[in-house]
């Protein structure tokens, strides 16, 4: 890992952000293969790249219960359940994603959607990595470490530097607890999708950062919501509904 204010590249395969580490001391850091994208632990503190593994067993957990293409997954499961049955027979690990889920459905006026596949199916995959890297910086504590997943960015402790691409390029500090969560076409093509229609959204947002205080679930669920939504009325609904929470926007 490069030394501290040395631009690091960060191998994921929503990469939206780019990470600089703030202070004196360099940061190590290990990346890895999970849900599905590339997720990288950074740390600053002497040892504590040690608590990776700590962070890979979280990120399995979440992978194995919110799989929706294992039909074994706890997810796949529960898909034909009406909300309260899912809510009552779910591991109460990832209760709070289902519930973070359905409220920003019903926020959105089902923009976000995890039925939008259908009304016997299920998939956090607009908020599951975000979970994931709540529950890994719980897990972990106070260390001088920031987690990537997929372009998902949680600071655990000390401040670390993000440059974002938008409307001004610009860098953005992350202090601990901080998270930021990117959607965007660039890296992936469009495969974001409407919750109220099913389809591919189709505006003039080419991506969409959001910065949360303590949330990267929220970061991540308001990322796909704002880009479906459009600046306009997405600026509109996180006054609204979450006003502690910012955004980034890059337009076409």
């Amino acid at each position: 890992m490069a030394a501290a204010h040395t631009l690091v590249k960060l191998a994921c395969l929503a990469a939206t952000v780019a990470s600089l580490g703030c202070g004196r001391k360099p940061a190590e850091h290990v990346e890895w293969t999970t849900m599905g994208t590339v997720a990288s632990f950074l740390c600053r503190d002497a040892g504590g790249l040690g608590r990776a593994a700590e962070v890979m067993a979280v990120f399995k957990d979440v992978e194995t219960l919110l799989n929706a293409y294992d039909p074994g997954s706890e997810l796949s499961r529960l898909a034909a359940f009406p909300e309260e049955e899912i809510l009552a027979r779910c591991n109460g690990k990832v209760r709070p994603c289902y519930e973070m889920a359905f409220r920003l459905m019903r926020e959105s006026e089902g923009a976000f959607n995890p039925r939008w596949r259908g009304p016997a199916t299920l998939d956090l995959g607009g908020i599951a990595k975000g979970f994931a890297l709540d529950l890994a910086a719980e897990r972990i504590g106070a260390q001088d470490a920031m987690i990537d997943l997929g372009g998902n960015l949680k600071a655990c402790g000390g401040e670390w530097k993000v440059g974002v691409y938008g409307e001004a390029d610009s860098m953005l500090r992350l202090e601990p607890l901080q998270s930021c969560a990117t959607s965007a076409e660039y890296a992936r093509g469009k495969h974001i999708y409407d919750g109220r229609t099913g389809l591919a959204v189709t505006n003039d947002v080419y991506s969409v950062t959001v910065v949360h205080p303590t949330s990267a679930m929220l970061a991540d669920g308001l990322s796909t919501i704002l880009f479906i939504f459009g600046r306009e009325k997405g600026e509109e609904f996180l006054r609204r509904y979450h006003p502690e929470a910012r955004a980034i926007w890059q337009l076409r």
